[in-house]
Parts: structure tokens; C-alpha cells; sequence
């Protein structure tokens, strides 16, 4: 299953220019599928990174507005986007140039297979 997970990121992960990175991680963030490409900057893959998703979706939360569906951050050279798909946290790597709007869209594809992975842990 881990491999045709793989493939079908791989996939997505080519049909968007300057997109690095499809993480798919727990809160901690310890990942559980990863692609990348060469382009990917190491630091933005570490845990400790990714972790901190989960924490600015707690403190956002507390703001009143509800929950988070994604967060976007812009570094000089990077964009994160991310989508809490509970208890897993999908997380998007790209080029300052990639188009958003793309990535953004890519949710939808990805809802049947966090689906199908969710059963898989959550189940006994």
C-alpha cells in the first residue's frame, strides 16, 4: 500500500511546477509517506519543523474563528502549505514561484487517500 501511496504523490508531485515535497506526517511530525524531489531543502522535512503545524492550529484555534483548513508561511526562498487532516498533517514544499493556488487545489485529490490511510491506523 506504502508503495502505491508513493507513486500516486509522485504523480501529484509532478504535475505542479516548483513543488519539492509531499510530507504526509503525525502531529509529532515523524513522517509516515514522504516524496521529494532534488530541489527539497532538508530543514523543512525535520520533525520539528513539521510538528509545529499542529501547535499553530491549536493557537490560532483559540482566536475564535474556528478551525484552520490549511496555513500558508512564505520564507524568502520557500513556501509551506499545510492541511490538518487529523491525526495526520499533510505538508506541501514548494518554490516561492509555485502557484498556490495549485497546491491548494491538490486537497481534493488527496482526500480518498487520507481516507483509505486514516482506516488503516485507525483501525485494529
Amino acid at each position: 500500500m506504502v508503495e502505491e501511496m508513493k507513486k500516486f504523490l509522485t504523480s501529484l508531485l509532478h504535475k505542479v511546477e516548483g513543488l519539492y515535497c509531499i510530507a504526509i506526517t503525525d502531529r509529532d511530525g515523524v513522517p509516515m509517506v514522504k516524496v521529494t524531489n532534488d530541489k527539497m531543502p532538508e530543514m523543512a522535512v525535520r520533525p520539528s519543523f513539521l510538528s509545529t503545524f499542529a501547535m499553530a492550529t491549536d493557537q490560532g484555534s483559540k482566536l475564535g474563528l474556528g478551525l484552520n483548513k490549511s496555513v500558508i508561511c512564505m520564507y524568502s526562498s520557500y513556501q509551506v502549505v499545510q492541511f490538518p487532516y487529523l491525526p495526520f498533517i499533510v505538508s506541501f514544499v514548494a518554490s516561492t514561484k509555485c502557484n498556490t493556488g495549485h497546491i491548494l487545489a491538490l486537497d481534493r485529490s488527496l482526500q480518498e487517500l487520507l481516507t483509505d490511510l486514516k482506516r488503516t491506523v485507525i483501525e485494529p
